[in-house]
């Protein structure tokens, strides 16, 4: 009698024989990109000033945020059908390109152009690394991955604005853009053994709405390139364009996410709710910190800026706690946690709208709000990974990421016009867009416990559009 192999053990860790290089080069191009977008930010005042480019200075953030969600779809669609292996190739060229074709720029339209390319890549690229992760590292260990990938952000989030600012002082804004392909070529050639050793996908035919779909997702990025812009304009201009980009992103976008979404159906639909809910809390606070601490506490920059980075730490270190809790009984506790947090970091926060009510408040709440963070995210990415059929991980991953971009964009570009409201923001301006952000958080809280699906119930993997 012929003696069979037993199939090999599942890996118990990151570092098991077959994924060192796997999970270094995932994490290598999670920080790149995270690099990129923080300090993009920071060299771009001196861009527009070497290039005479003010006026297409919000096209220059605008632009890559559009080009990215209907990147995110193309490789969601481009996963499920012939695994990420191609769209992970295709977005480091993307990428690399765009950021050459950037570094390289003589006039502000070229800069604007790569930087259009260049987030066509970082979406393509966003997707096929959750892909990767679903179908590289079992459900054990997923956890564990996406702690991770926050970290990866953590680290650029402290050093990458004070890198950038040397970089553009001492050598020139132009190696912002120049350097960062040095390291993404040998980050993805360390991904692509395991690539081949998870095997060819069989070819499938994109689903039928799939063209319909990415035309969606350029109505949805339009409308959010158009949202960004409006939100950075003032008066009546700035209220007329959010108004039209509100309306053609509540026209586009649930085309885009899961079957009851809009009713936080449970299971997938509310999951990818609630990282949306998260990104919006968060992101709408973290831009009120620096300016209310600066104008009604008398803060530097420098010191404001070191309130978000104890938010960035504490992010950090709820990822790494989230990944070494043993698995909670109930798939809503993590979220419920996370988003617990969040709320009650950024009512903290709120309290020191009042002179009275010291600063450290306001340390102390940011960084309770970065903790819930850090356990929600990972965890929001494990859930959907597992609610999501083989079949259908890259589409649900890109759901997850729209989810999370624009949320986050409208509760911004929101954020602005209330903030725009006058000469200048005062107590009341902030009050309202920290209880804005706040909310998001508390209807996160109440809606956690859809995330379980009950046993008797279907798990919703179907989605509209």
């Amino acid at each position: 009698m012929t003696a069979t192999a037993a199939p090999a053990a599942p890996p118990e860790h990151l570092y098991a024989p077959r994924l060192p290089a796997m999970t270094v080069g995932s994490v290598a191009l999670v920080s790149l990109l995270a690099f990129e977008a923080l300090a993009v930010g920071t060299a771009m005042p001196t861009v527009a000033r070497s290039l005479d480019g003010l006026a297409l200075y919000a096209l220059a953030f605008g632009g890559p945020f559009a080009s990215g969600v209907v990147a995110m779809v193309v490789s969601g669609i481009w996963c499920d059908a012939r695994g990420p292996q191609a769209p992970m190739w295709h977005g480091v060229a993307w990428f690399v390109v765009g950021l050459l074709v950037a570094g390289g720029a003589s006039a502000m339209g070229v800069l604007v152009v790569g930087r259009v390319v260049q987030g066509f890549g970082s979406g393509l690229l966003s997707v096929a690394l959750y892909v990767i992760v679903g179908q590289a590292y079992p459900e054990e260990l997923r956890r564990r991955v996406f702690a991770a990938f926050a970290a990866a952000w953590v680290v650029p989030s402290l050093v990458g604005p004070a890198l950038a600012g040397l970089i553009v002082e001492h050598l020139g804004w132009r190696w912002v853009f120049l350097a960062v392909p040095a390291v993404a070529v040998p980050a993805v050639l360390l991904i692509q053994p395991g690539l081949r050793a998870l095997g060819a996908t069989a070819p499938v035919r994109p689903p039928a709405g799939a063209p319909a779909r990415i035309g969606w997702a350029c109505g949805a990025g339009a409308s959010a390139a158009l949202l960004h812009y409006g939100g950075q304009q003032r008066g009546a201009l700035a209220v007329g364009l959010v108004v039209v980009a509100l309306v053609g992103l509540l026209g586009c976008a649930p085309r885009l996410l899961p079957a009851g979404f809009l009713r936080a159906r449970r299971g997938l639909p509310t999951v990818i709710g609630l990282r949306g809910l998260a990104s919006a809390a968060f992101a709408g606070a973290e831009v009120v910190i620096p300016l209310m601490l600066s104008r009604e506490r008398g803060f530097a920059p420098t010191a404001a800026g070191l309130v978000l980075t104890v938010g960035a730490v504490s992010w950090s270190v709820g990822s790494w706690l989230q990944g070494r809790l043993r698995t909670p009984r109930s798939a809503a506790t993590l979220p419920r946690a996370g988003l617990g947090c969040v709320t009650a970091g950024t009512a903290i926060v709120a309290l020191t709208v009042v002179p009275a009510v010291p600063v450290p408040f306001a340390v102390l709440g940011w960084a309770v709000a970065g903790l819930g963070m850090g356990l929600l995210y990972p965890s929001l990415s494990v859930l959907t990974l597992a609610l999501s059929a083989p079949g259908e991980q890259g589409r649900n991953s890109s759901s997850l990421q729209l989810g999370d971009s624009l949320f986050a964009a409208t509760v911004l570009a929101l954020t602005g016009a209330v903030l725009a409201v006058g000469p200048a923001p005062g107590p009341a301006g902030y009050a309202a867009t920290l209880a804005v952000a706040a909310g998001c958080g508390l209807l996160g809280v109440l809606l956690a416990g859809r995330v379980v699906v009950p046993s008797r119930t279907p798990m919703p993997a179907r989605q509209s559009g």
